[in-house]
């Protein structure tokens, strides 16, 4: 199909100082992209020195909401922001919303660094932060596709926005060695490494970026961004209370304000398409979801956002909770070391990527994104099917494959959705692509832990009590620790505490039992030994979902139809993409 652009829409990508141009776009957007992705993840290996830095026990009764909030609370942001900040973008300038969202978020890492408080106030404090800092991100994300595909002619965009998307996810994975690194030095250092790329970032952008194409001014749909916002983020805190312990259950799904949250969500998002298919000037334009390769693109985006958001915490859990410790490592020094092991995913991410993209560019996103989905889905069954004690060059191979199957889709389906729209639209669905992706994100963590706790729950319970009664301890203490909600334990591995220390320490029976059974269950195989069949049977039910998903969304790529751009031609150019 022929191109044919608009020139009152978009500038033409085609003198010298516009081929200059659309590198230095490509290079910005993606260190603002790679800052923004980073900071989801690097916060995570770095949580057990936070938390010891401001003086405050993550596991303690009442403290686990501090944990997941500081876990969620930034893609909830980005995951209920990124749509309004994108059609923002539309009516006023996109390089206008990205270059101040450089400026929030490095003022918010400065913040960060600066936390007076400890205890509660000082968790406070960094989570109020955590979510002015995902604003800015949010700022990041929702534009910087659109600011790309401006740019860059449409036989480029592929390869584009493949570095893009790749140097971003790579963040994801680089974060989490990254945050072990610097909070080994001190836990601040985990935001001040945001500030000099945040003031280097901010002034290139301030300096060098431009609007390419004009801005749409017209009315913000006030009810729309309402709605929306509201009803994601009703769902998505919902989650986030769902996996949480209540009164006694394992989960509070039975919460009734997580079944208020739930229900309040889902009604909110149905008035939010009421609004939207009514609105003269909508927040989202829903007739876009009539082009098929905008449809199968945003769809193909959850799923596999579904599938991969939740299996980084597997993972990690995996090679902290069991891994690692048999293999002779300190719980202590699991984190570190956890990123590092699962460098294979990255490395899949960076090899593929961009290859992808570019060969995209020349032969449609359709194949490529395809079969990048079911390079995932094999992935998650060959992990599903290796035992708990791997060898790892099975498991190094296997989040290879993980990571090329994710890089070979997300660089030609970014591409396909972006060009499948009308330029003045792009900045909107660029932030519905980024909201499929962050949303998933948050889902997937909800569905994942869910799944692994229900596991758990179901074994954990008689395994553990007759593991610590065999070693003398009390059968109350037994029976009440083996009882306590699994997300301790699993919260315990993430972190890199020592899981039954953590457990048995309130009790104070460890310092009546002979120094060898303190020194036999304090140590590193009694946990991971104990746990890892429970841990396995819920981990065999995660990735057979997550494949489930990736299968899903195969197909559903397969059925894209052919390439497709919209860059306001005529009616009668349109000939394959549209269904």
């Amino acid at each position: 199909m022929t191109e044919l652009t608009a020139p009152s829409q978009s500038v033409p990508a085609e003198s010298g100082a516009d081929d200059r141009y659309k590198w230095v776009a490509l290079t910005n957007t993606s260190v603002g992209m790679f800052m923004a992705v980073l900071d989801s993840s690097i916060v995570i290996i770095a949580m057990p020195a936070i938390f010891r830095g401001i003086g405050l026990d993550p596991l303690a009764p009442g403290n686990i909401a501090y944990l997941l909030w500081m876990i969620m609370g930034y893609v909830l942001v980005t995951a209920s922001l990124v749509v309004s900040l994108g059609r923002l973008g539309d009516m006023v300038g996109r390089v206008r919303i990205y270059n101040l969202g450089f400026v929030v978020f490095t003022a918010a890492s400065v913040a960060l660094s600066l936390d007076p408080a400890r205890g509660p106030a000082g968790a406070e404090w960094l989570i109020a932060w955590r979510l002015v800092q995902a604003t800015g991100g949010s700022m990041l994300m929702a534009n910087s596709a659109a600011i790309l595909t401006d740019a860059f002619p449409a036989k480029q965009r592929g390869m584009a926005l493949g570095v893009n998307q790749i140097v971003g996810l790579s963040g994801q994975f680089i974060g989490l060695v990254a945050g072990g690194l610097l909070a080994a030095w001190d836990w601040r250092a985990v935001f001040w490494i945001n500030v000099p790329f945040g003031v280097f970032g901010t002034v290139w952008a301030y300096r060098r970026l431009h609007e390419v194409s004009t801005p749409d001014p017209g009315r913000m749909d006030w009810w729309g961004n309402l709605t929306f916002a509201l009803g994601l983020g009703s769902l998505l805190v919902s989650v986030t209370y769902g996996i949480q312990p209540y009164h006694g259950s394992a989960m509070g799904w039975g919460r009734p304000a997580v079944v208020a949250g739930l229900i309040a969500g889902c009604v909110l998002l149905g008035c939010f398409t009421q609004i939207e298919s009514r609105a003269a000037q909508p927040m989202f334009d829903l007739t876009l979801f009539r082009t098929r390769a905008f449809s199968a693109g945003a769809a193909t985006t959850l799923l596999s956002s579904v599938a991969r958001g939740g299996m980084q915490f597997m993972l990690i859990i995996w090679l902290q909770g069991i891994w690692l410790p048999l293999h002779g490592y300190n719980f202590s020094d699991t984190p570190l070391w956890a990123g590092i092991f699962l460098l294979p995913l990255t490395g899949g991410f960076i090899l593929s990527g961009p290859i992808s993209g570019y060969l995209s560019d020349r032969f449609g996103a359709r194949p490529f994104a395809t079969t990048g989905m079911v390079l995932f889905c094999v992935s998650f069954l060959g992990l599903l099917s290796i035992p708990v004690q791997f060898p790892y060059w099975e498991f190094a191979l296997l989040c290879l494959l993980n990571g090329i199957g994710s890089g070979m889709f997300a660089a030609p389906n970014t591409a396909a959705i972006m060009s499948s729209v009308p330029p003045h639209q792009r900045g909107q669905a660029s932030g519905m692509r980024a909201t499929f992706m962050n949303s998933g994100q948050a889902i997937s963590i909800g569905v994942f832990f869910t799944l692994l706790i229900a596991g758990l729950q179901a074994t954990l319970p008689q395994t553990l009590s007759a593991g610590l009664r065999a070693q003398g301890v009390p059968s109350e203490v037994a029976q009440h620790v083996a009882h306590l909600p699994p997300v301790s334990s699993v919260f315990a591995a993430f972190l890199g505490y020592n899981p039954i220390q953590t457990l048995l320490t309130p009790s104070g029976v460890l310092t009546r039992l002979p120094a060898r059974s303190v020194h036999l269950l304090t140590g590193r195989t009694f946990f991971p030994d104990l746990i890892s069949q429970p841990f396995h049977h819920g981990l065999v039910v995660v990735f057979a979902a997550a494949a489930v998903m990736a299968a899903v969304a195969a197909v559903v790529s397969a059925m894209r139809g052919a390439q497709y751009y919209h860059d306001d031609e005529p009616v009668e150019a349109r000939v394959d993409g549209e269904g």
